[in-house]
């Protein structure tokens, strides 16, 4: 299993990074992204330090750790500056706050996103064919969440996604240490939200060649 979307203490967490990287591992992860909430406030503090930890600490916790960030509530307008600013100061993944249906996110981020090249665009709500065209055409993953509330649009999603050929992964936008949901129930919650076991294991290639890449760096 692979995880890009968590959250430690540098945002909105209750884990320092290496617990959380501990528990992923002990959860049955293979790789963990750790992706706190930033703008440009926080990134020069956040990131950085991350990106040391993760060079550091990986090679004794048998398991990848990729410091990355995600980008919430930043001003459409902003996005494409902000992706540049969080990849400059060493972000190698870039997660977007996408247009949850839970949350008041600015109309137009979920396509600022895509247009900047993020990463992944997190919990991406209603998302609109166009918008997952381009998605698709950019090499944006789309995520389908665990996470109670910002999953209400899974189905949705997925459909698009499968009629669009846009790539999708499986996260848990994990906050604490339940949120790192087990093998079964990570599957069910696959399943559940109308994916096949071919798409089920296709989710954790993209997710791994995702990864892959961001340790080439």
């Amino acid at each position: 299993m692979i995880d890009l979307h968590t959250h430690t203490t540098f945002s909105d967490g209750v884990l320092v990074p290496a617990e959380l990287a501990r528990r992923a591992k002990v959860a049955g992860y293979r790789a963990v992204a750790i992706t706190d909430h930033a703008d440009a406030s926080n990134m020069d503090l956040v990131v950085p330090r991350l990106a040391a930890m993760a060079r550091e600490y990986s090679v004794y916790m048998d398991i990848a750790i990729v410091p990355g960030v995600e980008l919430t509530h930043v001003p459409a307008a902003l996005m494409a500056q902000e992706v540049e600013r969080a990849r400059a100061l060493g972000a190698q993944l870039v997660v977007a706050h996408g247009e949850t249906i839970v949350e008041p996110v600015e109309r137009g981020t979920n396509l600022a996103a895509i247009e900047a090249g993020v990463d992944v665009l997190a919990h991406p709500g209603l998302i609109t064919p166009e918008e997952v065209r381009l998605a698709a055409q950019k090499g944006v993953l789309l995520e389908i969440t665990t996470r109670a509330g910002h999953g209400y649009a899974n189905g949705h999603v997925l459909g698009l996604a499968r009629a669009f050929g846009a790539r999708f992964v499986l996260n848990n936008d994990a906050h604490e240490p339940r949120d790192l949901v087990g093998a079964e129930l990570r599957r069910r919650i696959a399943l559940g939200c109308g994916m096949s076991e071919e798409e089920y294991r296709a989710a954790d290639d993209h997710a791994w060649a995702l990864v892959s890449r961001c340790l080439s760096q």
